[in-house]
């Protein structure tokens, strides 16, 4: 007999009545609290660890420095065998002409600076020329170029500091071209590394577009770009590597929409599918030769495969 103080049993509910023909179901018997508690713990435990193995799955493998280095060394590589005949899309014959096209270069095309400078070397062939010149005069002649005011106060400035101060020749070091009116470093380093071959990175807003895009580094500034990627590639390469980066950032890894679908170091950039991935779409984003048509240059390298740029008018 059970203790007066037990609690009798509920009676169990009747099983259902089988359908004729049919074995009656035996229900499942119910899981205590403590039971189901634990397999909802384990339940949620499973789902966690699937979507952590999930997430692994998918998240890139952070890159070491020295990954970094070999990939952006193979993509230079690269870069100079679809490019071998990538050069300064400025036209210039001297020393002197190079640094004034480059200061005209600045918040305009190189093509609008290459259909300037005949008329400006016209007028004022040397730097004592230059010095001397009318601005009035002169800012007519670099009007295509916007900001001619401007300017034209930096080249007859430093046309004047190259009279005064070099004996009217462009000066082959940095420390001396970045004192002029109107010449950063970057201007420097297209002059050293054009016109006297001694090496140099040029940081102009396409090569700093993809040196970001390629993960090289995050920093904005040029001057810490230029910093970083130096001490990824040898002094040798400074100059060209420049050329080929600009020359892929001109022709396929535009700003707004890059052609990832037609680009040959695809497979070696961590940003691809940022522009358009269609092969036949992104073919038809390509420009200057790549696209078929005329480059920036009114008197291009004998081995440059593109047309010449027509002159300032013509159609």
């Amino acid at each position: 007999m059970p203790s007066p103080s037990s609690t009798p049993a509920e009676p169990a509910e009747p099983a259902e009545p089988a359908e004729p023909g049919k074995t009656a179901k035996t229900a499942p018997a119910r899981r205590t609290a403590p039971a189901e508690a634990a397999a909802t713990t384990a339940a949620t435990a499973r789902t966690a660890a699937a979507a952590k193995a999930a997430t692994a799955r998918k998240a890139p493998k952070a890159e070491s420095h020295l990954a970094m280095v070999r990939r952006a060394r193979r993509i230079n590589r690269e870069l100079a065998e679809v490019y071998p005949y990538a050069h300064p899309e400025l036209d210039f014959r001297n020393p002197f002409e190079l640094l004034v096209a480059t200061v005209l270069s600045a918040q305009t095309t190189d093509l609008r600076v290459n259909q300037t400078t005949p008329a400006l070397f016209a007028a004022y062939p040397t730097p004592e020329d230059m010095a001397a010149a009318v601005p009035e005069e002169m800012e007519e002649i670099i009007r295509p170029t916007g900001f001619f005011r401007a300017k034209t106060k930096s080249l007859i400035g430093l046309s004047a500091a190259l009279r005064d101060q070099f004996d009217g020749e462009v000066p082959g070091r940095l420390e001396d071209l970045v004192k002029l009116p109107g010449v950063g470093r970057k201007t420097a380093n297209v002059v050293l590394g054009n016109a006297f071959g001694v090496p140099g990175i040029t940081v102009d807003t396409h090569f700093g577009r993809l040196v970001r895009r390629w993960k090289w580094t995050d920093e904005e500034d040029p001057v810490k770009v230029e910093a970083v990627v130096a001490e990824i590639f040898p002094k040798s390469e400074w100059t060209m590597l420049s050329h080929r980066v600009v020359f892929h950032g001109r022709r396929i890894c535009h700003a707004r929409k890059p052609a990832c679908g037609a680009c040959p170091i695809a497979p070696l950039c961590p940003s691809y599918g940022e522009g358009e991935t269609d092969p036949e779409k992104a073919r038809k984003l390509l420009k200057y030769e790549m696209g078929g048509y005329p480059g920036q240059r009114l008197s291009p390298p004998a081995d440059y495969p593109g047309k010449p740029a027509p002159t300032l008018g013509a159609r």
